[in-house]
């Protein structure tokens, strides 16, 4: 009679000097896709129209800032028709808001499931990620349809749109991380994060040049990365502006603020059942 063997897992402390293993997570990839599934599948579950709230949010923000900005108040947008211009910061807006609003709650959502299993926590705000692709894409596809509804066509720099587009993504990503990271140590971020949402809605050129913005106020506005990303998205697909330093500002301090938020985020991972 063959004797069964018992497998024994080791898992070993990681060097604190590593803040990413990258192969870990591949090898967790399905953990991180059914995760993003179910929660996709609970944030319209029940709901009479379901994934039509996806592009009902965008597009009655869309109707407010243009009625705002572009009837009221009439800004200056170069030339652009303002439906598209606003648009372009929207879709923008839509994913990094989603990511930013539901990292938070990624990890106090998920403590049992914490406190019982080992995998890279990691997983929980990059789930999110994902989950907002759909967001995102609908607002693209509502910025199409708008570009086609006003008859305009994109300028010659279109060529660099995945660029700003995952730049965003990557933006959004480190955004959630530093959230997530905040979170657990802080409750009171759950409270804080609406404030900033609210605030970045308007201290973003979304519906409003930044040309717009004094110049004694432009290196502190400019230190919001979604600025330089909004503007090199809008000069990818409407040729105005340039790309000038706020977009290298603005790659370099995500780049920064990605490191650093790994590193916070690792520090609180180890401590975070007994947190919890």
């Amino acid at each position: 009679m063959s004797k069964s063997k018992l497998q024994v897992t080791v898992i070993e402390a990681d060097s604190p000097f590593k803040l990413l293993d990258i192969r870990e997570l591949i090898s967790y990839r399905d953990l991180i896709i059914t995760m993003s599934w179910r929660d996709l599948r609970v944030k319209y579950a029940q709901t009479f129209i379901g994934f039509l709230w996806a592009l009902i949010n965008p597009l009655f923000s869309l109707l407010i800032l243009h009625f705002i900005f572009g009837r009221v108040i009439q800004v200056d947008t170069g030339g652009v028709p303002h439906l598209v211009f606003t648009m372009i910061g929207l879709s923008i807006w839509t994913y990094f808001s989603t990511l930013v609003s539901e990292s938070g709650n990624s990890i106090l959502s998920n403590q049992n499931m914490i406190k019982k299993i080992y995998f890279p926590k990691i997983i929980l705000p990059l789930s999110k990620a994902l989950t907002g692709l759909v967001d995102y894409i609908i607002a693209l596809i509502l910025l199409i349809v708008v570009m086609i509804y006003v008859d305009y066509t994109p300028s010659s720099h279109i060529v660099y749109v995945p660029f700003f587009l995952f730049m965003t993504i990557f933006t959004g990503i480190t955004a959630g991380i530093w959230i997530s990271a905040m979170t657990v140590r802080y409750r009171d971020f759950k409270f804080v994060v609406p404030f900033i949402l609210q605030l970045g809605l308007y201290a973003s050129p979304i519906a409003y040049s930044s040309e717009m913005v004094p110049e004694s106020y432009q290196f502190l506005y400019h230190c919001n990365p979604l600025v330089g990303i909004i503007e090199g998205l809008r000069w990818s697909l409407t040729g105005i502006g340039s790309l000038n330093n706020s977009v290298w500002y603005t790659i370099i301090s995500i780049g920064i603020f990605f490191i650093v938020g790994l590193w916070l985020f690792r520090r609180v991972e180890h401590k975070m059942a007994d947190i919890l």
